[in-house]
């Protein structure tokens, strides 16, 4: 008898986001996987059950552990497995961390602000090399990454991961560089134009743009 996994959550919902997010067709999906395009719709559009081993299949695919294709860890902090075996860190070049942050997504900015050492995740969009978020005029991404002097540049930290728990690997990219608030119109058109939205919603006009001056990234890999 085939072995069939529960499905917490919306399933079909999340294998849908994660393909529109990596901007794969459905058929494209298919062929990473090794299975049936039709049943990738099917998945898609209905309350399937699919076997561990689709879902495995599916879940290498789309670049995300099986527990986050399921949703079974959606309200728990990760890493609180043990390591895997033979793990090892490797440093990333600047190419490879570009490249790991272009599909966009969350990422968490580093700054000081009056009480101390303050970090906050916002969604973001690389575009032309540079991060963008949007943020709201008077909030706690505004005055507190202005230097208050004309041309000069609040230099902050900018971080991205992922986590893979049933693989017990992951890697992380830190940005560093320049807090520019886009001011002109020119800046504003161009920052709009990356299409950049923030989950939290309400009034979010203020677009924030980090050109790297510095780049680094380390990823946890191990032997099968």
């Amino acid at each position: 008898m085939t072995e069939r996994t529960a499905t917490p959550g919306d399933l079909g919902r999340r294998v849908a986001r994660l393909r529109w997010s990596l901007g794969l067709s459905r058929e494209e999906l298919a062929d990473r996987a090794g299975i049936d395009a039709g049943y990738v719709g099917y998945l898609e559009e209905s309350a399937a059950s699919p076997s561990a081993e689709t879902v495995s299949r599916l879940a290498a695919a789309l670049g995300v552990g099986v527990e986050e294709l399921l949703g079974a860890a959606v309200n728990l902090p990760p890493g609180r497995g043990r390591p895997a075996a033979g793990s090892r860190l490797e440093e990333l070049t600047a190419e490879e961390c570009l490249r790991l942050l272009s599909p966009g997504g969350v990422g968490r900015v580093a700054f000081n602000d009056p009480g101390g050492p303050a970090i906050l995740p916002v969604n973001y969009v690389l575009r032309e090399g540079s991060i963008v978020f949007r943020t709201a005029f008077g909030g706690p991404l505004d005055e507190p990454l202005r230097t208050g002097v004309r041309g000069v540049e609040l230099k902050i930290g900018f971080e991205v991961d992922r986590i893979d728990e049933a693989g017990r690997a992951g890697w992380s990219v830190l940005v560093r560089g320049g807090a520019h608030h886009a001011s002109s119109a020119g800046e504003r058109a161009a920052a709009e134009s990356s299409g950049v939205q923030a989950w939290a919603g309400g009034d979010r006009e203020l677009y924030v743009t980090i050109t790297p001056t510095e780049i680094t990234g380390r990823r946890i890999r191990h032997d099968p």
